[in-house]
Formats: C-alpha cells, sequence, structure tokens
C-alpha cells in the first residue's frame, strides 16, 4: 500500500518566484488500485508523480510504502518498486545505448547485486517482447534509443517498466 498524507511540495520558499506544486494532498493506494489524476496544465500531476517517486522531496507530509516511511528515501531506492513512463519521450531510457542495452538493465532494475549479462535467448526474448509492439523495433535492437522516435521511445519505455514487474506504476 501506498500512503501519501498531507504532502505539500514548494519550489522557490522564501522568493517572489514561489510555487506551491502541492498543498496538503492526502490519499491511499492498495494492490490493484487503478487511479486517474486529472487537471490542466500546471495544476500539479507531474509534481505529485515526482513527490511520489523521489526526485523532489516534499517540502512537508510523509509517503509510505507498506507502513514504512519512504518520504526521505531517494529516487534510486524507490526506483526498485516504482515504474515511471514520462510526458517527456528522451526521460527513461539512456539514448547513448542500444534497445537491447536499455532493456537488459530494465530486466535487472531492482535486484541487489547488477550483474548485467545478456545471452542469446535474453535476445530472443527481447525481440519477442518488442515485435508484439508492432513498431518494428524488433529489426532495431542494436540500434542506439537515440534514434528511436519519441512515440517508439515512450513505447520501449513502456516495455522496460513492465520488465521490472513494479509494486507502483506511474505514467505521466
Amino acid at each position: 500500500m501506498i500512503k501519501i498524507s498531507d504532502v505539500s511540495l514548494i519550489f522557490g520558499e522564501g522568493t517572489p518566484d514561489r510555487v506551491e506544486a502541492l498543498n496538503k494532498i492526502s490519499f491511499q493506494l492498495k494492490r490493484g488500485d487503478f487511479v486517474t489524476v486529472i487537471g490542466s496544465n500546471g495544476a500539479g500531476k507531474s509534481s505529485l508523480f515526482n513527490a511520489v517517486s523521489g526526485l523532489y522531496p516534499p517540502t512537508s507530509g510523509s509517503i509510505s510504502k507498506d507502513d514504512i516511511d519512504i518520504t526521505r528515501w531517494p529516487e534510486y531506492k524507490r526506483a526498485a518498486f516504482i515504474g515511471r513512463v514520462f510526458q517527456d519521450p528522451l526521460m527513461g531510457t539512456a539514448g547513448n545505448m542500444s534497445v537491447q542495452d536499455n532493456l537488459t538493465i530494465a530486466s535487472y532494475k531492482g535486484m541487489k547485486k547488477l550483474k548485467i549479462s545478456l545471452n542469446k535467448q535474453k535476445k530472443n526474448e527481447f525481440r519477442e517482447l518488442l515485435s508484439q509492439l508492432e513498431m518494428g523495433l524488433e529489426d532495431r535492437i542494436t540500434d542506439n534509443v537515440g534514434q528511436l522516435s519519441g512515440g517508439q521511445r515512450q513505447a520501449l519505455t513502456m516495455l522496460m517498466m513492465v520488465l521490472s514487474s513494479p509494486d507502483l506504476v506511474l505514467l505521466d
């Protein structure tokens, strides 16, 4: 379960440019819950995701997972159980690495010891998964991700997220 309690996020505190992105937001999510966050541009949707994922720690309030306070945990610790797809297709992938390298890293996400290896079986599994996207990415498995279109990159990011079997999925 994820519990958000009175979370506020303020940027530029004490300056004329002060922005209150979140104001005492509270809610709980149980395993299997599906929630849509709706709001206009600048309403705080991405800021909420950034606070939950650890990119921006809340100014006040708390965030917990399974009754463990993770409010001050860094983003990399939360990444073990949070999958995220960003609005910006350039985020979430390593553009200077190949499609297969990005998938390999994603498939080991959250493991205590990282021992990255790509054997023929794993490469064939990746090809099969990529072919299901029907975007021709299985034929571009050795291409750098930076050469893909924005849509192809976001589809790859979704696939990478699914490979890690996260407890919480944030789609921005």
